[in-house]
């Protein structure tokens, strides 16, 4: 789970780079991270989603740590590898899959070429100026790219490259992977995303990103028009709710409460959902028009009988 170095475990009586040992690993991800009961269930459920969403035949988990998820996909039939750049983390590994995960940093080039990479939370710890680096070997070695980083918790010491998720969209773009916005991986965090390799039109990607822009707002205008009427609901209720109010009553008062919780956490998250399309699609569009005042330019300084016809304009704006 943890590429880059951390000042809390630096080795002591070294000057030279931090590593991930067992302080980090029980202090700095929450619930200790071991291997226990918690930690192997959630990823077990994290493996059934991506053998039933993704269908990988072979799979590197980059940032494994101690190989959980590398352990449950092996169970259900997947061909499964790991890296760490933590010695400490996978010599913890399970004698199961302990040839399947070994020391090595996403800083060197992959050996191998997988159907799938997952990569969870983790490059928020890759040095800043380590990143193209990093990017570049991942997309070299899939065609497919299962993203979770956060874009938000600046506090932890060893995050130190958090972006947000269009910082990461536009890094990605920059080798072909384009995210696939008619999937929802939310169930490994509300920040994940797969990213394809794609070949196609500047305006074909628009048109899905704006196609999914347009879904959120959809569903966000929804959400909120049904908050507000629960919200209604609610404030005609504790208005007649008094002492003397019978317990079915308050039982359903505590119920509208609950729902308007929940209501009220699922409409930030679809805002902020909603916040990352607009900012992807301003980006799309951006590039979109910026290729095509190039080929414009283009096309105005070739004579007349050599211009380029649609087909190559369109293989132009495929190369930027």
């Amino acid at each position: 789970m943890a590429e880059q170095t951390s000042p809390v475990a630096t080795r002591e009586g070294t000057d030279g780079p931090p590593q991930y040992g067992p302080y980090y690993y029980r202090h700095d991800c929450g619930i200790p991270y071991e291997r226990n009961e918690h930690w192997l269930e959630f990823f077990g459920g994290i493996a059934d989603r991506i053998v039933a969403d993704l269908h990988p035949i072979s799979l590197l988990d980059a940032g494994c740590a101690m190989g959980f998820l590398v352990e449950t996909l092996v169970k259900r039939g997947v061909d499964a590898k790991g890296i760490d750049v933590s010695e400490f983390a996978i010599s913890q590994v399970h004698e199961s899959v302990r040839d399947r995960c070994r020391v090595r940093s996403l800083t060197e080039p992959l050996e191998e070429r997988y159907d799938l990479i997952t990569c969870i939370e983790v490059v928020e710890h890759i040095a800043p100026q380590e990143t193209d680096t990093v990017i570049a070997n991942l997309c070299a070695a899939t065609d497919r790219l299962l993203l979770s980083t956060t874009p938000q918790n600046y506090g932890e010491p060893t995050h130190l490259n958090v972006q947000p998720p269009e910082a990461w969209s536009a890094a990605l773009a920059k080798h072909g992977f384009y995210r696939d916005v008619e999937r929802d991986f939310s169930y490994l965090s509300p920040w994940a995303a797969l990213y394809v390799r794609r070949e196609e039109d500047v305006d074909e990607t628009v048109r899905r990103y704006d196609r999914a822009w347009w879904r959120l707002h959809s569903e966000v205008s929804e959400m909120r028009t049904s908050l507000l009427a629960l919200q209604e609901q609610l404030e005609r209720l504790e208005g007649e709710a008094g002492p003397e109010s019978g317990a079915e009553n308050r039982e359903e008062l505590a119920e509208l409460r609950e729902e308007n919780l929940r209501l009220r956490d699922l409409l930030v998250g679809k805002d902020a959902e909603l916040g990352v399309a607009r900012g992807e699609l301003a980006q799309q569009r951006e590039q979109s028009q910026r290729l095509l005042s190039a080929a414009a330019r283009i096309q105005s300084r070739i004579p007349g009988g050599m211009r380029l016809g649609g087909i190559a304009l369109r293989k132009l704006q495929r190369r930027g």
